[in-house]
């Protein structure tokens, strides 16, 4: 088990496990709204039974070694994660993706979570290109994206039906060379 500081105050990053079931169903019930705006992260968890078969998926994919998922915890509570998606080691690409409910945005948290989970795929995993995808209306999450030194490649227009809105999809990467530097400019400041 792991737990890494994420900087403020109690803040960690974990591992979210099928055990969390009901941690991860209180989490989502609190920031369902908000999370739930540009995309369907969640929403099919109603019950515990549902928050364990969506954690227990993201395990059997960890195992897999197709994808990765870590909470967010300040002062002991769940209340965001970052994940990958779409990990292929052998072809070097991965996709990268965040939630967080409403009381803990603004401070930072999911961009230095961010930050070990880019080192971990690319020094430790060797991935070279790591892609962000993320509705244009998606402000807080395309801010993060170019915080951390992702460049916009493009938009699927209309690509993402939700809620009856068709959403423009933008895709945004960071390659391995370009995350090194932007991680050592992070660290000179």
């Amino acid at each position: 088990m792991y737990a890494i500081p994420l900087g403020d105050g109690s803040a960690e990053l974990r591992p979210l496990e099928p055990w969390h079931a009901e941690e991860f169903l209180r989490h989502l019930d609190r920031g369902r709204e908000f999370i739930g705006q540009f995309i369907p992260f969640g929403s099919q968890v109603t019950d515990v039974t549902s928050a364990r078969g969506t954690l227990q998926r993201y395990a059997d994919m960890r195992a897999a070694d197709t994808a990765a998922h870590h909470g967010i915890w300040l002062d002991g509570t769940l209340v965001g994660g970052v994940l990958t998606l779409n990990f292929d080691a052998g072809a070097g690409t991965c996709e990268v993706g965040c939630w967080l409910e409403p009381a803990a945005a603004g401070r930072g948290l999911v961009t230095r979570a961010m930050r070990h989970l880019l080192d971990w795929a690319v020094e430790e995993r060797g991935i070279h290109r790591v892609e962000w995808v993320a509705a244009s209306g998606n402000v807080p999450s395309l801010n993060v994206a170019e915080r951390l030194g992702f460049t916009r490649d493009g938009v699927h227009r209309e690509a993402h039906l939700w809620r009856g809105i068709r959403h423009d999809m933008e895709v945004w990467s960071v390659l391995a060379p370009e995350w090194r530097s932007a991680r050592d400019a992070h660290k000179k400041r």
